[in-house]
């Protein structure tokens, strides 16, 4: 059978045409730094004023600052120097700027335009990066009272072998991800706390949620005012003595607006996981929370019962404690999905 003749376009509009297309899809990058009009500083609140706006599906290249101070940093053998002058701005703004009831400096918030209450914000942890050479640990946390001296230790990186030595002869790679990403909470909550995780992401400490990872969260509030900040450069799960590798970031990220998706819990994709999360005050509640979810997860993906799915979690699925130390508790639950069969994905 021979090919139905094509009606010809002339070549500079089929050009103009392609062209504009290209500049319709394409996502524009936007640049946010950690300055004093652009952080909020302990909190999350669906009031706070928006630092930037962007586009569904824009792309956000965000500056982070670690927690804590120049005399603290100082204090513990950080030269005045290596001290980045944005925090310095940040930390001696004017007293009448907002601050709390956490610690956190965190970047944003961010108004992603089309955003509102029920919508998910996928959030595409395209690229993480470590502008400084050091970060610092505390000890305190879950049992402090094993912390023979209190205080921080400065923690030197080696940025090229991407490791640290974080105890004589003990190295761990460094594997930087943000400790806090969260949307603003449902309105009636008021300005809530950086420090406690909860529905809208913000401090969870998940050590999964590192570059090439997606996280997935419900939006209360127009704009979904996305914030993100309280970087580290390296965890173990539990996060026992309150602090990582406490550290500045910069990050790459993706943001889009999920209307085809429904969440009550922030919800997480890598490359070879699935991992559904709670948390709460109480650790038996955060764990059948994030069970739950992986059930409900199941149960959507695979069409399967309630109980195929609980049962199938209790085979396949494991469950860590996220951390304990930020008056709610984390527990996350993780699935392969080389057991799940052929590729399943929430992206559109």
């Amino acid at each position: 059978m021979r090919a139905p003749r094509l009606k010809s376009v002339p070549c500079a509009v089929f050009a103009v045409s392609l062209s504009a297309c290209a500049h319709a899809q394409a996502p524009r990058v936007h640049q946010l730094a950690a300055t004093p009009s652009s952080v909020a500083y302990g909190y999350y609140w669906s009031e706070a004023r928006p630092a930037l706006r962007v586009n569904s599906g824009d792309v956000v290249e965000v500056e982070t600052m670690l927690t804590n101070t120049p005399t603290g940093l100082e204090r513990i053998g950080v030269k005045p120097e290596d001290v980045s002058q944005n925090l310095r701005d940040i930390v001696t703004q004017d007293t009448g700027t907002l601050k709390g009831p956490g610690g956190h400096i965190l970047t944003g918030p961010i108004y992603v335009e089309g955003a509102d209450s029920g919508d998910v914000l996928e959030v595409r942890i395209q690229a993480i990066t470590l502008p400084i050479a050091y970060g610092y640990n505390g000890c305190s946390g879950f049992m402090r009272e094993l912390c023979e001296v209190r205080g921080s230790k400065l923690i030197q990186m080696d940025r090229q072998k991407m490791t640290a030595e974080v105890a004589p002869g003990i190295v761990v790679p460094l594997r930087p991800f943000f400790g806090s990403m969260g949307v603003a909470p449902a309105p009636a909550l008021g300005r809530v706390s950086s420090n406690p995780p909860s529905k809208h992401a913000g401090n969870l400490d998940n050590k999964e949620l590192v570059a090439g990872t997606t996280l997935y969260i419900p939006v209360f509030v127009k704009g979904a005012l996305l914030e993100v900040g309280d970087g580290h450069a390296a965890q173990g799960d539990g996060e026992v003595d309150q602090t990582a590798i406490e550290t500045n970031l910069r990050g790459r990220l993706q943001l889009v607006v999920r209307k085809d998706m429904k969440l009550e819990w922030p919800r997480a994709e890598t490359p070879t996981h699935w991992i559904t999360m709670g948390t709460d005050t109480s650790l038996v509640v955060a764990t059948k929370t994030a069970i739950k979810e992986m059930v409900k997860f199941l149960q959507e993906t695979k069409q399967i019962t309630q109980t195929q799915a609980y049962q199938a979690a209790s085979m396949a699925a494991d469950l860590h404690i996220t951390q304990l130390v930020d008056g709610n508790v984390g527990v996350h639950m993780m699935i392969a999905k080389s057991y799940l069969g052929p590729a399943t994905t929430s992206r559109p």
